[in-house]
C-alpha cells in the first residue's frame, strides 16, 4: 500500500515538473482548479493523508508505564516517564500532523465533485464516493488520535479540539477554541456515519451485483479488491469502536453521552460480521511470526486477524533493535517484572492465588504459554539457533543482568514481534518478512468483552448471542491455558473480578503494540507504579526496582502543544499543564 501511495505521488509531482517545463507557473504552484481534469493529482491531496497515519512502527510508548523500560538514555518515553514530559517535550504529541491531515481531507471534500474521475460519468460518481468515504473515514479516525493524545479538562469542562470542517485558506481565522469533548465526538460518529454510507464493506471483487448498483463492471472496477489497505467500512466501523472505548472510560466518562452498552453495540457489529466468538483466529496471538502465513500474503489480503496492516517488507530492524546481545542485537527494550507477572500459571490462576500451583523457585514453569511466546526468560531459547539466553545476574554473558550497555536492565528481554528466524550474525545474516498491524480483531474482541462487562455484565451477551465471559474463554483457550478453566469459572459471574481479568488480558495480548499508557490512562490506574526487575543469583530471584514513574495526576491527560497556546489565545490548555 505504501510503495502505491509514494509511486501515486511522485506521479502527480512528476506531471507538476513536466507542466512547468512546457509553462511555468506563478511561483511554481499548482492551483486547485489543475486536480478537476486531473484524477491522479486530485487523488494526491487525499493520499496526504494517508501518508501521515501512525504506522505504529514499534516505537514503543511501554516504556513510559510499568511494562517495559529502555537501554537507550535518551528514549523519549524514558524521559518523561522519570519526569521529563512537558507541553513542549511530547512524544505523544499528535496536533501538528493530524491537524495537517485533517486540512489536505477538507481541502478534498471541498473540491472533490469538481473532479473527473472518469470520461464514464456513472463511474465517476462512484469513484467520488468511494473516495470522499475514505476522507471521512480517514478525518474520523485522525479526530481519534487527537482526543486520545490532547483531550482533557479545563475551567470544569472536558475539551477536545477545535472542529474543522473546512479547509482553512488565507485569510482564515485561526485562533478557533477548543469543542467540547462530546461535540468532537459526535464529529467523529457523523464522519463515520458518512463513511459507511460510501464504502463496502470491504474491497473485494464479486460475481454478483450489490443493491444499489447498476453494472458489475464498473462496481468491480471501483470497489474491486486492487483497493485493499485503503479505508473501508470495516474499518471506520472499528474506528467508532477504538473512540468510543475511550469516552465510555472512567476518565472520560463524565464529560460526554457514550455509554458502555454503546461500545458493545458498535464493536459488537463488527465482530458479528466475524462470526461473533467463534470468529476468533486461532493463531492470531501470533500474526507476526506466522512465517507461511507471512509469505503467502498477496494482493493486499489479510490474514484472519488482521483487520487493517500496512505492507509487508524485508527488514531485520526490530531484530537490531532488540535481540539479545549475544544474538548480535542492541537489547533496546526491556519488559519488566510487572508484566512477566502478570501472565498467570498454565492452568489460568494467576501467580498470587493458592490455587495455582506456582513456586518462586522456578517462576517460569508451568506458566501462561503466551509468556514464552512475548518474553525472553532467563534459560529460555530465542534466535534461529535457539540460543539459551542467561539473564541472571552472576550468568557470566553479556545477555546476563546490566552486564554491558546494551544487556538487559530487566532480567528479561523482547520476544514479541521479533521473527526468530532473523540472523543477525555478520557473517550469516538475513532479513525476514514482517507487517504492522494497524488493527487487529484481538483488539476488538477485548473491546468488546470490557465494554459487554460493563453494560450487561459477565455474561450478558446483549442483542449478539455472545458475552464478555464468552470472549474471554476464546482467547484464554487459543492462548492454551489448561481446559476446562476453572478460574475463569469460578469468577464467569463477578462482573468486578472480571472487569480486573478482561484488563490484564488485554494487557498481555496487546503488549507491546502500544496500548498500555492510554490504558493506563483511561482507566484512572496509577501511573506511577515503579519498573521493576529480577536480580538471579545462585538461582535465587530476587525482584528489584529499576526506574521510579514520575507523573503527577494532572497528567491523565496529555497537554496541547505550548507553541499553540502561545499563538492563540482562544486555546485553553488542559489543567495543570
Amino acid at each position: 500500500m505504501k510503495s502505491k501511495l509514494l509511486l501515486l505521488l511522485f506521479m502527480v509531482f512528476t506531471i507538476t515538473s513536466c507542466d512547468d517545463l512546457i509553462e511555468p507557473a506563478i511561483e511554481n504552484n499548482r492551483g486547485l482548479e489543475d486536480m478537476y481534469a486531473e484524477a491522479e493529482y486530485a487523488q494526491g491531496i487525499l493520499l496526504n493523508a494517508y501518508t501521515r497515519l501512525p504506522n505504529n512502527g514499534y516505537s514503543f510508548s511501554e516504556v513510559a508505564t510499568d511494562d517495559a523500560v529502555s537501554n537507550v538514555n535518551n528514549n523519549p518515553y524514558r524521559e518523561i516517564a522519570t519526569g521529563q514530559w512537558t507541553a513542549q517535550n511530547n512524544p505523544f504529541d499528535q496536533w501538528q500532523n493530524a491537524r495537517a491531515a485533517i486540512q489536505y481531507i477538507n481541502i478534498f471534500l471541498a473540491e472533490a465533485d469538481k473532479v473527473t474521475w472518469s470520461e464514464d460519468e456513472e463511474v465517476s460518481s462512484l469513484f467520488n464516493d468511494r473516495l470522499k468515504g475514505e476522507a471521512y473515514g480517514l478525518r474520523a479516525l485522525y479526530m481519534y488520535y487527537l482526543l486520545r493524545q490532547h483531550s482533557g479538562w479545563a475551567n470544569g469542562e472536558l475539551l477536545g479540539v477545535p472542529i474543522l470542517l473546512e479547509p482553512e485558506g488565507t485569510g482564515a481565522d485561526f485562533n478557533q477554541p477548543r469543542a467540547t469533548f462530546e461535540a468532537c465526538m459526535q464529529q467523529l460518529y457523523a464522519d463515520v456515519e458518512q463513511a459507511e454510507a460510501l464504502l463496502p464493506l470491504d474491497y473485494e471483487t464479486l460475481s454478483s451485483l450489490p443493491e444499489g448498483y447498476s453494472d458489475l463492471g464498473d462496481y468491480n472496477r471501483v470497489f474491486g479488491e486492487y483497493a485493499k489497505q485503503r479505508m473501508t467500512g470495516r474499518i471506520a466501523k472499528t474506528v467508532r469502536a477504538q473512540a468510543a472505548l475511550l469516552a465510555a472510560s472512567p476518565a472520560y466518562a463524565d464529560g460526554n453521552t457514550t455509554t458502555w452498552a454503546d461500545v458493545a453495540n458498535y464493536s459488537g457489529e463488527v465482530l458479528a460480521e466475524n462470526g461473533g466468538a467463534s470468529g476468533i483466529a486461532a493463531d492470531g496471538h501470533t500474526w507476526y511470526k506466522n512465517d507461511a502465513q507471512i509469505s503467502g500474503i498477496g494482493g493486499g489480503n489479510n490474514p484472519p486477524e488482521i483487520i487493517w496492516r500496512t505492507d509487508v517488507v524485508e527488514t531485520n530492524d526490530l531484530e537490531q533493535q532488540h535481540f539479545p546481545p549475544t544474538l548480535f542485537g542492541d537489547g533496546q527494550l526491556n519488559p519488566t517484572q510487572n508484566l512477566v507477572s502478570s501472565f498467570p500459571m498454565a492452568n489460568g490462576y494467576p501467580i498470587s492465588d493458592p490455587a495455582s500451583g506456582f513456586d518462586p523457585a522456578n517462576p517460569y514453569e508451568n506458566r501462561d504459554p503466551r509468556l514464552d511466546h512475548y518474553v525472553v526468560v532467563n534459560q529460555s531459547t530465542a534466535g534461529p539457533g535457539n540460543s539459551t539466553i542467561v539473564t541472571a545476574a552472576d550468568g557470566n554473558t553479556n545477555d546476563a543482568l546490566n552486564a554491558v550497555e546494551t544487556s538487559t536492565r530487566t532480567g528479561y528481554y523482547l520476544k514479541k514481534l521479533l521473527r526468530q528466524d532473523v540472523n543477525l550474525d555478520p557473517v550469516t545474516s538475513n532479513t525476514q518478512q514482517h507487517y504492522t498491524a494497524r488493527m487487529r480483531y484481538t483488539e476488538l474482541y477485548l473491546i468488546y468483552a470490557e465494554a459487554a462487562n460493563e453494560a450487561w455484565g459477565p455474561q450478558g451477551t446483549g442483542t449478539f448471542g455472545f458475552s464478555a465471559y464468552d470472549i474471554i474463554t476464546g482467547l484464554r483457550e487459543r492462548a492454551g491455558i489448561t481446559q476446562p478453566d476453572t478460574y475463569l469459572e469460578s469468577i464467569g459471574s463477578d462482573q468486578n473480578v472480571m472487569r480486573e481479568l478482561i484488563r490484564n488480558e488485554r494487557r498481555l495480548e496487546l503488549s507491546f503494540e502500544g496500548f498500555r499508557f492510554w490504558d493506563i490512562r483511561r482507566w484512572g490506574d496509577d501511573l506511577t507504579v515503579p519498573a521493576r526487575g529480577v536480580s538471579i543469583l545462585d538461582g535465587n530471584h530476587q525482584t528489584i526496582t529499576v526506574e521510579d514513574r514520575v507523573y503527577d495526576e494532572y497528567m491523565r491527560y496529555g497537554p496541547i502543544p505550548f507553541s499553540e497556546v502561545l499563538k492563540y489565545d482562544a486555546i485553553i490548555q488542559n489543567q495543570g499543564w
